[in-house]
């Protein structure tokens, strides 16, 4: 059993940073040069980019029904195909209708390859054990800005902005997709748990009898799934925002832009420190502790940054960094310690439909906010990260899903 854990965290954790290497990483490095080449403004591809997420949000909850029905494994193989054809016809756009048409069809691949499918595969595979090989998922997708962003900015010094979606589409399909089809298959005996031998199990035992029988065991309530969602939609908003704005941000309180970019890159790190803290030191606890911990991290940080400025630079991107690291685990860990594994990737994909509208509004809006206010968008995340605090102690922890 174990070795297939390390296979299915492994090969997952290694598709999910080529996904996101070769899609949100992409733009940073692409767009200007894709803009001059193309006679577009870098707005209009970065809108288009917007739509790509806009489509990944409404295929969301139909992918997630694929995985609920097949099994992560043809889903993931599904993107790496979707992924190779929107960057070679991205590759070779010559206009705006070519560009959309190419970030559509990578918008469906981002629907089939991110996060939401790799935790859906996951769950489909190990059913109410998933919290660790998920957070193992996550720690190996930490490494994606560190691949994406040297590799982009390296093959597209050599080759070009075109060049560079052509590797990555490459990529997807002699390293995706073989990494892809290597993830197991589900186990019908496991993955499936009816509820009525669940109950009969429980009775068997007198212990488990005891542990149970004091607890009248509720669904949970018709909002919880609305606060998960406002949960997701906030710190995916405050994420993005942030990973787009942070280095202005940061000049507008005193610190010099080449050290904001400095301190802005300790993010990446920062997330995968917050994984290790949740992997070694919280896994025993109920998803939702850790959770309102890493959410109050941010707001935390905030207001430091607020009253001392400059020198806590680094601690608020700290902060930031591993709050935010241990809110992605909890967009898998979260929805399975509330309402199960029956119809996860079905209901992942409404889950987080919010937030990728959410992901694709925040450079416009975060950075709106940053050009008005300067500094006082700290007033915006921080609020934020306290709606996101106070929405998850409104969900109860005593939820025991079969």
């Amino acid at each position: 059993m174990n070795l297939r854990i390390y296979r299915a965290v492994g090969f997952t954790g290694i598709a999910q940073v080529l996904a996101s290497a070769g899609s949100h990483y992409l733009p940073a490095v692409t767009v200007i040069p894709a803009s001059k080449d193309l006679g577009l403004s870098p707005a209009t591809i970065f809108a288009a980019f917007s739509l790509a997420l806009c489509v990944s949000a409404f295929a969301g909850p139909y992918v997630g029904r694929l995985v609920d029905r097949f099994g992560g494994r043809p889903v993931l193989m599904m993107s790496s195909v979707s992924f190779a054809i929107a960057l070679t016809l991205l590759g070779f756009s010559q206009g705006l209708l070519s560009v959309l048409i190419a970030y559509a069809i990578l918008g469906f691949g981002m629907a089939c390859g991110l996060f939401e499918v790799a935790f859906a595969t996951i769950v489909r595979l190990f059913g109410k054990e998933s919290r660790n090989p998920i957070t193992g998922v996550t720690l190996i997708a930490g490494f994606a800005s560190l691949v994406g962003w040297t590799t982009s900015v390296y093959i597209e010094s050599k080759f070009g902005w075109r060049g560079t979606c052509w590797f990555w589409a490459a990529t997807h399909v002699l390293i995706g997709l073989p990494v892809n089809a290597l993830v197991p298959k589900p186990d019908t005996t496991t993955t499936q748990k009816p509820t009525p031998a669940a109950t009969a199990e429980a009775v068997t035992t007198p212990a488990t009898a005891t542990t149970t029988s004091p607890v009248v065991q509720h669904s949970p309530g018709k909002y919880t799934g609305v606060l998960l969602a406002f949960v997701f939609a906030a710190s995916s908003f405050v994420g993005m925002g942030l990973m787009t704005h942070m280095p202005r941000m940061l000049e507008g309180i005193g610190v010099p832009l080449a050290v904001a970019f400095a301190i802005g890159a300790f993010v990446g790190p920062s997330q995968v420190l917050g994984r290790l803290l949740d992997f070694f030191f919280m896994r025993r606890w109920h998803p939702l502790i850790s959770a309102r911990i890493a959410a109050f991290a941010h707001p935390v940080g905030a207001t430091l940054l607020m009253i001392f400025g400059a020198p806590v630079a680094a601690l608020f991107v700290v902060l930031h960094g591993i709050g935010n690291g241990i809110l992605i685990i909890s967009r898998g860990t979260l929805p399975l310690a509330i309402f199960g594994t029956r119809g996860y990737g079905q209901r992942q994909g409404w889950l987080m439909m919010p937030s990728k509208f959410a992901q694709a509004a925040a450079p416009f809006l975060f950075g709106l906010a940053v050009t008005e206010w300067g500094s006082g968008a700290l007033w915006l995340s921080g609020g934020l990260g306290l709606g996101i605090f106070a929405a998850l102690c409104l969900i109860s922890s005593k939820y025991k899903p079969d």
